[in-house]
């Protein structure tokens, strides 16, 4: 039955996407309005990973990303729109990494992690801001647009972290749908959603992971992978806010902030 229903969702599929004017964008555009929560997670000077200030001292971002070699110490670039030219940017060490137990690199589960900052930075208007989690976690439907953003690579062929922060629109996927296009390998959860484009070219792709996905200004995800880039048929995969995982980030910051850790 599931392989009857995943050759039926193919289908139907291919034939909207072959039934499209579609234009084929390769990558997406440079962020012109501040996104003054997004970090770059970096290994030494070279970027790795997104990801976004959500309190003064704790930046969220992906799981995977802590895959960091001990000779070079991990830091955040804070109030950077370029890496490289922009001046009165903030360079913070991590103090301590924070990731659920459940973690999986495998199945791509609970691929979420929280960073303590070792200092709490300095808020700058329209600089270095907050973006605060949802208190609560609601689904998103398939079809609704969103923004994902990151100084990830821009084209597939020719890997190079981008020096600007970049943004692009994706369309979320219904799970069902996603699970086909993987054959269920990852296993799309209720922790996880898909968003991606039917023409292909759009999405996030190697440097992005970890940053935030936006949907109508509000944080609904992280990215956590896929396969390849830009692929209409293997769409962005990404770790859900869920409530699952609200709970474990509020618990993870209230265990922290009753600590004597500094």
């Amino acid at each position: 039955m599931h392989v009857l229903q995943c050759s039926l969702l193919l289908l139907l599929t291919l034939f909207q996407a072959t039934a499209c004017s579609g234009s084929y964008i390769i990558g997406g555009r440079e962020v012109k309005k501040p996104k003054p929560w997004m970090v770059s997670v970096q290994v030494g000077s070279y970027h790795v990973c997104g990801g976004t200030l959500i309190q003064q001292q704790w930046v969220l971002t992906a799981a995977h990303c802590k895959f960091v070699p001990k000779s070079k110490p991990t830091t955040v670039l804070v109030g950077a729109h370029s890496l490289t030219k922009d001046k009165n940017v903030e360079r913070v060490k991590i103090l301590s990494f924070h990731i659920p137990e459940t973690y999986s690199n495998k199945t791509k589960v609970d691929d979420i992690m929280l960073l303590k900052l070792q200092n709490k930075v300095q808020l700058r208007k329209n600089k270095v801001e907050v973006k605060t989690i949802p208190k609560s976690s609601t689904d998103v439907p398939a079809g609704t647009k969103c923004e994902v953003r990151g100084w990830g690579t821009t084209q597939v062929e020719q890997p190079k972290y981008s020096d600007t922060l970049q943004e692009v629109e994706v369309t979320v996927v219904d799970r069902e749908l996603c699970n086909c296009f993987y054959n269920r390998n990852p296993v799309i959860t209720n922790d996880m959603l898909c968003a991606g484009n039917k023409q292909g070219k759009k999405d996030a792709c190697w440097g992005d992971s970890g940053g935030p996905l936006e949907c109508k200004k509000s944080i609904v995800g992280l990215v956590s992978g896929g396969n390849s880039c830009g692929n209409p048929n293997k769409p962005g995969v990404y770790t859900l806010l869920s409530k699952k995982h609200i709970s474990w980030i509020n618990k993870t910051l209230k265990e922290q902030s009753n600590s004597t850790e500094v």
